[in-house]
């Protein structure tokens, strides 16, 4: 589990609860105000109802769908890992090296990743180079686009919550104005028209922009490893020392992660 994502969200609802319910005259805390003064019905549907059909207009059904289901990945780790993706492709080209490519056929059955294991069977086919680097790279344009299809979806919801928020409020102003014949009223009136306002903001920075940026995080990530993935397989395929490889590959990662990886190999090295 993604442990920043998870607390992020509980700091932030708590953080809400707290200037909430807090009263500094008594120094005490009113969880009663809660339901008294901050959750309304209506605005709530005003303001989430309203948000939603918006988002769902922009977007066909299918990726609404997808997009909802995609917000548990905020809080699930990447399986994305550069560093494991180098090891993998400098075992590969070890492999290569003593064996030859077609016995890269065989270290492929063994592996779970898709992309690699199809440009591994590009490489063993004799596929040539730059038709191996368009189909991959085709791959990852169309991977990249339907991640950006689910971060546009918490955007554009992002930017519609306050515009509801907005939108309800301004409803109610129109009602409490059309029935100003009791001023002791205002006050009550003006703040639950005020809720869908509250309401917009907190979907927008509560939730989509969060997830929205946690998702770009993710999609950063695994573009990277696959880019590597692809630099690799076609180091290996032009017959490359493994050490070059690894080196070439290494300069994807920062500069931490590179003595951490050679530390890694290194222990290896010395347990062999």
């Amino acid at each position: 589990m993604d442990i920043s994502s998870l607390l992020g969200a509980i700091v932030g609802l708590v953080m809400m609860v707290f200037g909430i319910t807090f009263q500094k005259d008594t120094m005490s805390f009113n969880f009663g105000i809660l339901t008294e003064s901050f959750i309304d019905i209506p605005s709530i549907i005003i303001t989430i109802g309203g948000s939603v059909s918006g988002v769902l207009a922009c977007h066909k059904l299918s990726d609404t769908i997808r997009s909802l289901k995609a917000l548990s990945l905020t809080f699930k780790e990447p399986k994305a890992d550069a560093a494991e993706a180098i090891s993998n492709i400098i075992s590969l080209s070890n492999t290569a090296r003593k064996e030859g490519l077609l016995a890269l056929e065989e270290a492929a059955n063994n592996i779970e990743d898709e992309f690699l294991k199809k440009g591994i069977m590009l490489v063993v086919d004799g596929t040539d180079p730059e038709l191996v680097r368009g189909i991959l790279e085709t791959d990852l344009t169309c991977i990249e686009t339907r991640h950006k299809t689910v971060i546009g979806f918490y955007e554009k919801w992002g930017a519609l919550g306050p515009a509801w928020g907005m939108i309800g409020t301004l409803i109610g102003l129109v009602n409490m104005l059309k029935n100003l014949t009791d001023s002791s009223t205002i006050g009550p009136n003006m703040a639950v028209a005020l809720l869908t306002t509250l309401y917009g903001s907190v979907i927008a920075n509560w939730l989509c922009e969060p997830t929205a940026s946690k998702l770009k995080v993710n999609n950063d990530l695994e573009m990277m490893v696959k880019e590597i993935t692809v630099e690799g397989l076609l180091s290996i395929q032009a017959g490359e020392n493994p050490r070059v490889i690894e080196e070439k590959l290494k300069s994807f990662l920062a500069p931490s992660a590179r003595e951490e990886l050679s530390g890694g190999k290194a222990g290896e090295g010395g347990e062999a």
